[in-house]
């Protein structure tokens, strides 16, 4: 007997199925974010870089032994009947003890993450909006936005439905301070 694959039903059901289906060239990610199929190119050095030195910084400074991951896949929850958001951070922090990315899928629930990490690349008003919206709704206690054009650093957090009730920017150079559970002063003078 051979089992027959289910057949999308319902719009928001097909296209998940075609993005999950997608074969991106290499070095290149696609999510799916608020309904929208968005690919991006490879990340440039500047954009590495920034993610290196919040790394770090987390990993030597944080009251709690942090995981990162520069490569995984959330699935996140959608509004407006849409499919799950599908997003790949460009980094996720969660503490060491729950050991979350050990035997994950490349598409993990987000339940456990502590922080994730945008730098703005060549879409800078996904990050600053379409990835906030999505990183609230699925009630991820921190999100902290480079904004490169802007030279500047945004930590949201206090998720409520679509959005962060709390937001505090800083200018690149300023320190940032992470509460809870990294409770540390983010240095950024490197930034510049």
């Amino acid at each position: 007997m051979t089992a027959v694959a289910h057949e999308p039903t319902t719009p928001a059901e097909g296209l998940l199925a075609i993005f999950l289906s997608l074969d991106t060239p290499e070095g290149f990610r696609a999510e799916l974010i608020e309904g929208e199929i968005v690919v991006t190119p490879p990340r440039d050095g500047d954009h590495e870089d920034y993610i290196g030195l919040i790394v770090n910084q987390v990993i030597r400074r944080s009251r709690t032994d942090m995981q990162f991951s520069g490569n995984k896949g959330l699935k996140l929850r959608s509004g407006g009947g849409c499919p799950k958001d599908h997003v790949i951070p460009d980094g996720t922090f969660a503490p060491t003890q729950l050991r979350l990315f050990r035997g994950a899928d490349s598409w993990m629930p987000c339940e456990g993450v502590s922080m994730v990490l945008e730098v703005t690349s060549t879409k800078p008003r996904a990050d600053r909006e379409a990835k906030r919206r999505c990183y609230a709704r699925a009630a991820l206690p921190l999100y902290l936005l480079i904004d490169r054009e802007a030279s500047s650093v945004t930590l949201f957090s206090d998720p409520e439905k679509d959005d962060y009730r709390e937001q505090c920017t800083r200018p690149l150079g300023k320190p940032l301070t992470l509460p809870e559970p990294f409770a540390f002063d983010l240095e950024t003078a490197d930034f510049l």
